[in-house]
């Protein structure tokens, strides 16, 4: 039995509750989590927390939960004594592949391979590793005289890059270990081998400074899910809570207003330019607030069913569902979310929506989620581009 055990406690020092936190639009411990259920192996994910906002997301993205003890959650716990308890409870279990939540470009394709180093090659335990091309000296502490030394290179001779293999580092991002090693305390030893990953794949993110690093790094290389991305051609774009904050405002002489935040117009024009249509939708009547702001777009109004329009948009245009973008914020909007290829919902959208979209938006609906939702489209795009290229 392989299980899959990502280790998230709630207390951080860095961050507080980094392992949920919005990555790119997904909280970080759902990129993992989303890895291992793809890759097919285990035959069960879990996530050890002490925490309930943890323990809600982690059941989100498919993990079971084992609820760790206080003696294992402290400042000083090690993940080794994570892992111990989480076997004396699951004695099922005869592997435990130890996925790091702060590894956010891992590949199902790279678990699929380390699974089979240790069921079908008869390793005990195996680890993953980088390439690093880094020339290290010797420290000399303050006050110390004497000078540095040089450890893996000759200055008289430095390597070009190209014409020197590197040094293989740990990279954090995973620990698979046969049981009788981690009973004996120890998640490295018998019959050992390291599992080198990509350099670009080795995103590691402990203190605050690198999440916006590790944020475009994941856009530009990290996993999305099994079908492969294509180019959004549509913005379906829910009118109430997302470009308006879903505030209406009456008039002594009955007049409703709503507000709106300049930033999604531009938002809105980027996207045309960009030759992606946007078209609105909505619950209720609202043609004259569209008409007032002038926007350009097609719209349904009183819109009953937003599932049954959006499907009617798509065959018209002849679009498959990849090349929808959705951005909704109730639970009349999840239908729309899940069939979507690209799904964001504001900061402040209701629980159930935010479970069904793929991208959960920093702004709140009317001030700015359909701009930064925009944006976040431009950056896949990006990476469609780049993928045809390659």
């Amino acid at each position: 039995h392989l299980a899959a055990l990502v280790l998230a406690r709630g207390g951080s020092k860095g961050i507080p509750l980094k392992n949920i936190k919005l990555l790119a639009g997904v909280p970080l411990i759902g990129w993992v989590l989303r890895a291992a259920c793809d890759a097919g192996v285990f035959h069960s994910i879990w996530v050890s927390t002490d925490h309930d906002e943890i323990e809600k997301v982690a059941k989100q993205f498919g993990a079971q939960v084992h609820r760790r003890s206080p003696e294992v959650s402290q400042d000083s716990s090690t993940s080794l004594e994570a892992i111990r308890e989480f076997l004396n409870h699951h004695h099922e279990v005869d592997i435990v592949g130890n996925i790091q939540a702060t590894s956010p470009c891992l590949h199902p394709s790279d678990l699929i391979k380390v699974a089979h180093l240790i069921q079908k090659e008869g390793f005990d335990s195996v680890f993953s590793v980088v390439r690093r091309h880094q020339f290290r000296w010797s420290e000399v502490k303050k006050g110390e005289n004497k000078m540095t030394e040089p450890q893996n290179l000759n200055p008289a001779k430095r390597y070009r890059r190209q014409d020197w293999p590197g040094e293989l580092y740990e990279n954090g991002s995973f620990y698979f270990a046969k049981r009788h090693l981690i009973e004996k305390g120890y998640l490295q030893g018998g019959k050992m081998a390291y599992y080198e990953m990509r350099a670009e794949h080795s995103v590691d993110i402990d203190i605050d400074i690198d999440w916006p690093i590790a944020e475009q790094r994941v856009l530009s290389f990290g996993y999305f899910g099994k079908e492969p991305l294509k180019e959004v051609k549509l913005l379906v774009c829910s009118v109430d809570g997302c470009l308006t904050n879903g505030r209406i405002y009456v008039t002594e002489d009955q007049k409703e207003m709503v507000s709106y935040d300049y930033r999604d117009m531009v938002g809105i024009d980027l996207l045309k330019k960009r030759g992606i249509q946007v078209r609105l939708i909505s619950e209720r009547d609202c043609s004259k607030t569209l008409s007032a702001m002038q926007l350009g777009c097609i719209a349904k109004v009183s819109a009953t069913n937003k599932s049954q329009v959006l499907e009617e948009w798509q065959k018209d245009m002849g679009l498959s569902w990849k090349e929808v973008a959705y951005l909704g914020n109730e639970e009349s909007d999840v239908e729309c979310l899940k069939k979507a290829g690209m799904s964001g919902v504001p900061a402040d959208a209701c629980a159930l929506a935010q479970k069904a979209a793929g991208y959960i938006c920093k702004s709140s609906g009317g001030c700015g989620a359909v701009r930064e939702f925009a944006e976040h489209i431009f950056l896949l795009l990006e990476k469609v581009n780049s993928a045809r290229k390659q």
